[in-house]
């Protein structure tokens, strides 16, 4: 037996709910083929998902079945378009189960413009309070100015190691010792895009019965993982459609809650936010539904993109989606634990869990020479490109994760910044760290993931079996 045959066998006796999932692999040969076509082995789902044929073919179809124009009149073609951006949003709130009673769906670019709709609107005051996780994409980091520049008290929740999971005592004691305050929000992520850790969605009820609004960053969970907005209830959801379905890639949503959506005061009016806006009358009228957050002409085209690819998400189901991300990730974890030079040094250290309980797809490591010195991720990107693999290297906008996984201090960073206070470049951080690495690399598996990709990327790690940085 050849040796990928081999290990596919062992494999599929280890992980038998990978059977479960063959309508995968005939739908990537159907719909995904340029994969195979071109030899890529793709693992970077976190940064984006892929698109299928079909949904491209659909999309097209109906834009060149019809006219439409922008949809701020009552025209023929103004009035399809305006169709088409409320099926988008109906397509919303069907697929997460997002009761129009209780939530509206605002259209954004992404998740990061959901993100900051709710940064620049929400009532920050030096009464308020703004807590996160040290596990948060940049573009929730990003909202502390927002909170800080209007005097609101910001905090981080900080992680423990070595599963990079949330310090529940600690994360208990911020949520319990906000008092009276009035407007109280708390960020983290469904899933991490650094570690793939799964922080529980039990947190949102326990921020509420303390008085907290909630935004949960759903980007890097709603790939794999369904959402249920009527199981759990977060006050506001972002989401990027892109990391979704691939297609189309300027698209996203904030989903918020009725209920709070009248704490959010926009800091300007724009072309389609408003009802009324005079000039010498010198007053304005936003929108009462989530027109009031869509600045400007939305992408009416894309829109109906975005309905098509839930479509292809809820006929492939989650449960199968899943079940092959878990079967893909447990099998990585274990191989990439395992590999060990020569002289019994691990040859990759991975951050998070080493196992698939409450974690996802995506895999954070670093690659270490038969010494124990770290390889720089840039060369183990760059070699993987070589074999045509796409992964990605950094801190993947998560310097909370990155800064915890790496082992780089606070009384290293302070002094890091006061050297150079006016700007600073990759290099200038990595003589600030020393000898530690400023960034590691990630891979993740999604939608049509096979087994050969994660054989292919095994292989490929194991060409730095007991070899040394310094010759690598």
């Amino acid at each position: 037996m050849d040796p990928f045959a081999e290990a596919e066998t062992n494999f599929l006796e280890h992980y038998p709910d990978y059977w479960t999932t063959t309508p995968i692999e005939a739908l990537r040969h159907a719909e995904y083929g340029q994969l195979n076509r071109l030899g890529h082995c793709y693992l970077d789902y976190t940064g984006a998902g892929l698109y299928a044929g079909t949904q491209i073919k659909e999309h097209m179809q109906l834009l060149l079945a019809d006219v439409f124009g922008n949809p701020h009149s009552s025209s023929p073609t103004s009035a399809l378009a305006t169709r088409l951006l409320e099926r988008a949003r109906g397509a919303v709130h069907d697929f997460f189960n997002a009761s129009p009673d209780e939530y509206i769906v605002v259209l954004t670019r992404n998740a990061t413009g959901a993100l900051k709709l709710v940064g620049e609107s929400y009532p920050f005051d030096d009464a308020s309070r703004f807590l996160l996780t040290l596990d948060n994409h940049n573009s929730v980091n990003g909202i502390r100015e927002f909170a800080r520049t209007r005097g609101a008290a910001v905090n981080y929740s900080p992680l423990m190691l070595p599963d990079m999971r949330i310090d529940r005592e600690s994360l208990a004691a911020h949520l319990e010792a906000s008092g009276d305050t009035t407007h109280k929000l708390f960020a983290y992520p469904a899933q991490s895009n650094f570690s793939g850790v799964q922080h529980s969605l039990d947190w949102i009820e326990f921020a509420h019965a303390r008085g907290w609004d909630v935004l949960l960053d759903a980007a890097a969970y709603v790939p794999a993982n369904r959402l249920d907005l009527e199981r759990v209830k977060p006050d506001f959801v972002c989401v990027s459609f892109y990391k979704m379905f691939g297609y189309p890639t300027g698209a996203g949503c904030l989903i918020a809650r009725k209920a709070v959506v009248p704490k959010l005061h926009r800091p300007w009016f724009s072309g389609g936010t408003i009802t009324v806006a005079s000039v010498k009358g010198d007053r304005h009228y936003l929108h009462s539904g989530p027109e009031a957050f869509e600045d400007g002409t939305p992408d009416y085209l894309s829109a109906p993109a975005i309905e098509i690819g839930l479509k292809q998400l809820t006929g492939i189901g989650y449960e199968m989606i899943h079940a092959r991300v878990a079967a893909l990730t447990g099998w990585m974890l274990e191989q990439l634990g395992a590999l060990r030079h020569g002289n019994g040094m691990a040859v990759a250290r991975i951050y998070g869990p080493d196992t698939m309980d409450a974690r996802g797809g995506t895999l954070a490591f670093n690659i270490f020479d038969k010494d124990g010195q770290f390889i720089d991720h840039r060369i183990v990107e760059e070699r993987a490109a070589a074999m045509n693999i796409s992964l990605r290297t950094g801190c993947f906008c998560n310097p909370g994760g990155g800064e915890v996984a790496l082992g780089i201090s606070e009384e290293e960073l302070s002094a890091c910044f006061s050297r150079t206070p006016s700007g600073m470049t990759l290099d200038d951080f990595r003589v600030c760290i020393d000898d530690k690495s400023s960034g590691a690399v990630r891979i993740s598996f999604g939608l049509v993931s096979n087994f050969e990709d994660a054989y292919h990327f095994l292989q490929f790690a194991m060409r730095f079996v007991d070899k040394r940085a310094v010759d690598i």
